[in-house]
């Protein structure tokens, strides 16, 4: 496959177009390529599979990857005294080398990390100044390195070099296989020092590290969103952009990618293909059920940097951050109330609106918010899913059961103001304030 097409030099006049003319066709499958570099990579798809298309001649092609159509040996002379890899060049070796001696002599003068190569530095330096000289001809797609590009080709040509010998399952990616490979070995030797929790790759390691920090550095300028993540950001960009070219066909609504349309027609459709193995319950996406297991297993890997504070899920930590902030950005058009986040806000606005859309199919009775709405069909199921690990009681609702666990704590934060005693619950408050009041 050729190298990756400079935006900034076209090489003719094909590049001013996104969708250039596709002359180059496969004779045994007709599919059309815009580069003979492409079509010449496709046909190695129907290599071994009784083709009768020859790649005689191919082998003088100088593409990335004309080294897979050479029939002859390369002779590797140059030996690296630390692991014995051989490379075909001194040069290579020596670049090799510098993996076991930590040398990194190029630094970024925007983050200060540092590389082995100068282009490396430089393909790193784009993810700073957002520059993506490299497009696809078939899709149009850019990208900031040229390595990027060609894996990307892959998936028009159709290859996947790399076999899981387990299970048959091929990929683009050597890294991707390597990856897959780990999940028939069952191997999670990535520990988190925090929490103890195993995983299979280091990058999964770093990501689940930053619940903890609660690290976020990338900021949206638009609405001071936070992110943990660059591609987190770069995708909540394209809300604000309007670039949203994947529509639901039931209610028109936009979304970024295919993958979030599939999500959001479960809402039309009532699929909910993730099951909680405890307690049986299902839910339209992977993340919600992991998020509701945790109410099983008692883990709260989201943690507050300022007081230690512990949380089940991220909502529940951002909105805690405010708390010490003071911050209510959010405010109220009827009435001018100020709220921290902008879903108080809009839960809040239904006071003034009398808006109740969530029905119960039992006995009709309507709610303004989903979640009393799940509270009160506990009552027509009799679910109690909130257990008490003291004594094994169960309770409908979370907050009957913190209120319950005060019997085992002996904490009561109701406090008269009058006399100073102190009650477990709100309602005993009341009726004692009576007794100074006359009421």
């Amino acid at each position: 496959m050729e190298a990756g097409n400079r935006l900034d030099l076209p090489s003719d006049t094909r590049s001013t177009s996104r969708t250039p003319k596709r002359t180059y066709e496969c004779s045994e499958c007709r599919k059309s390529f815009a580069r003979r570099s492409l079509l010449l990579t496709h046909r190695k798809v129907h290599m071994g599979k009784g083709s009768s298309q020859s790649l005689e001649g191919e082998k003088s092609f100088s593409g990335k990857n004309s080294k897979d159509l050479r029939s002859s040996p390369i002779l590797k002379p140059h030996k690296c005294e630390e692991c014995d890899l051989c490379f075909s060049q001194k040069s290579h070796l020596l670049r090799h080398q510098k993996i076991h001696t930590a040398d990194k002599p190029y630094q970024c003068v925007e983050c200060g990390k540092s590389f082995r190569r100068k282009g490396t530095l430089r393909d790193h330096e784009r993810i700073h100044t957002g520059e993506k000289p490299y497009k696809c001809w078939e899709c149009g797609r850019i990208f900031s390195q040229n390595s990027s590009l060609w894996l990307h080709e892959k998936i028009h040509v159709g290859i996947k070099s790399y076999k899981c010998f387990e299970c048959g399952k091929c990929f683009t990616q050597s890294s991707g296989l390597r990856k897959h490979e780990k999940t028939h070995r069952g191997e999670k030797n990535k520990k988190c020092l925090e929490c103890g929790k195993c995983y299979t790759l280091k990058s999964s390691l770093e990501r689940h590290q930053k619940l903890h920090t609660g690290e976020r550095p990338y900021e949206c300028p638009e609405c001071e969103k936070r992110f943990m993540y660059s591609h987190e950001l770069q995708r909540h960009q394209k809300w604000h952009q309007g670039d949203l070219p994947y529509k639901c066909g039931e209610c028109g609504k936009s979304f970024i990618s295919p993958a979030y349309v599939q999500i959001h027609q479960r809402i039309h459709t009532g699929e909910k293909p993730y099951k909680c193995g405890e307690c049986g319950k299902c839910f339209s996406q992977k993340q919600h059920l992991g998020r509701h297991q945790r109410f099983h297993t008692g883990e709260k890997p989201y943690r507050c940097i300022e007081c230690g504070k512990c949380f089940v899920d991220k909502r529940g930590l951002l909105g805690h951050h405010k708390t010490h902030t003071g911050e209510k950005p959010h405010q109220c058009n009827d009435c001018g109330r100020f709220y921290s986040t902008s879903s108080a806000l809009k839960s809040h606005e239904k006071t003034h609106t009398g808006e109740k859309n969530y029905k119960c199919l039992d006995c009709g009775r309507a709610f303004a918010h989903s979640c009393n709405l799940i509270s009160h069909s506990r009552i027509h199921t009799g679910e109690k899913p909130h257990k008490c690990s003291e004594c094994d009681k169960c309770f409908p609702r979370k907050d009957s059961l913190v209120t319950h666990q005060r019997i085992h704590t002996g904490e009561k934060p109701y406090k008269c103001l009058e006399c100073g005693k102190c009650f477990v619950y709100p309602s005993t408050l009341r009726t004692h304030t009576r007794s100074h009041t006359g009421k």
